[in-house]
């Protein structure tokens, strides 16, 4: 039987940039919005109560939750990670949209680099490779299927490439190509509705956590959910929003709410949800924490930081929740 060792969780996207980063990336976003839909309101107010030191400062939390994940995965030299992430148009386009799937390849390809932050829009991207764990991916893919789940699959990418930053950015965050740690990306329909709701993702991770105990003996596996916290950017299904919030808004509230859930060791209250509650309060991406949070069951985590940052357009978090009490592989051994 497979072991879960770990289940790790963060913000993607700007949390993972430093704050003297965040107001180019957000004229960007402003930008993107006025190209789909002609004019773009008017900043958020809340910015006025945040300086570049005051957002440094809160910052530090983050990012020391940040590398505390990073640590932990070359400390725990897993067999394998599980990567949940959402595709926003990138694998997937309306022509095949699944709500869940998994990728049952070998391999896939990644630009080496952040291609938002590239000035050279002409020049050839090179492309990086990533080994993925097909065995185990197959397994869990037969194993929720026969578990009452639906789930799509793929064994190749348009091009081998894998281009959903959720999954890309968390890739290069990590440095998951200098550990070789081999993955099995699978992917989450968020922003185009319906999408699934909070109590389908819930069941879907505990389906999943099933399929991943069915994989090979001794097999080490830490579960990594990349999204969230609330944000209303340029790519939020703003057609179907009814709501009162503007570009840039974040729903602290129910953030700290459902971080509160978490932290509390009752994450299994998020499948209380409606899929309204998720599309109220900016939460699109939020379903793979809720995944998450399905795997790992009414475990408290180790480490759980929230912080809300308006000119970052995001409450970002970084969640890590140890499943086992073993010791970590030190460094340079086994």
């Amino acid at each position: 039987m497979a072991r879960i060792v770990a289940g790790l969780a963060s913000s993607h996207a700007l949390a993972l940039l430093q704050p003297d980063e965040w107001e180019r990336r957000r004229e960007m976003t402003r930008k993107n919005y006025e190209r789909r839909y002609g004019a773009v309101p008017d900043e958020r107010p809340e910015i006025d109560g945040e300086t570049l030191a005051t957002n440094q400062d809160r910052h530090k939390r983050l990012h020391s939750a940040l590398q505390h994940l990073r640590q932990r995965i070359a400390e725990l030299r897993p067999d394998t990670i599980i990567l949940l992430g959402d595709d926003q148009d990138e694998n997937f386009r309306e022509d095949n949209l699944p709500q869940f799937a998994i990728y049952t390849g070998d391999s896939v390809q990644t630009e080496a680099q952040d291609p938002h932050a590239s000035a050279s829009h002409g020049a050839v991207a090179e492309m990086i490779g990533y080994p993925c764990d097909a065995e185990l991916s197959r397994t869990i893919h037969r194993e929720m299927v026969e578990d009452g789940f639906d789930l799509a699959s793929s064994n190749q990418l348009a091009d081998g490439r894998l281009r959903s930053h959720a999954h890309v950015q968390i890739l290069r965050y990590m440095d998951l190509l200098e550990k070789r740690i081999p993955i099995v990306p699978i992917f989450v329909n968020a922003i185009h509705v319906p999408a699934p709701t909070p109590a389908r993702c819930y069941q879907f991770g505990e389906s999943l956590r099933r399929a991943i105990e069915a994989g090979a003996d001794g097999k080490r596996v830490v579960v990594y959910a990349s999204g969230g916290l609330s944000h209303y950017t340029a790519g939020f299904p703003w057609p179907d929003y009814q709501g009162s919030a503007t570009l840039g808004y974040i729903d602290v509230d129910f953030d700290r709410r459902a971080v509160d859930w978490m932290a509390e060791g009752r994450g299994s209250q998020l499948q209380t949800l409606s899929a309204n509650d998720i599309l109220n309060s900016g939460n699109i991406e939020f379903r793979q924490w809720i995944i998450l949070q399905g795997v790992l069951g009414d475990v408290p985590p180790s480490q759980l930081v929230y912080e809300p940052f308006f000119r970052g357009l995001m409450g970002m978090a970084a969640g890590c929740w140890e499943l086992e009490k073993i010791p970590a592989i030190p460094l340079g051994e086994g």
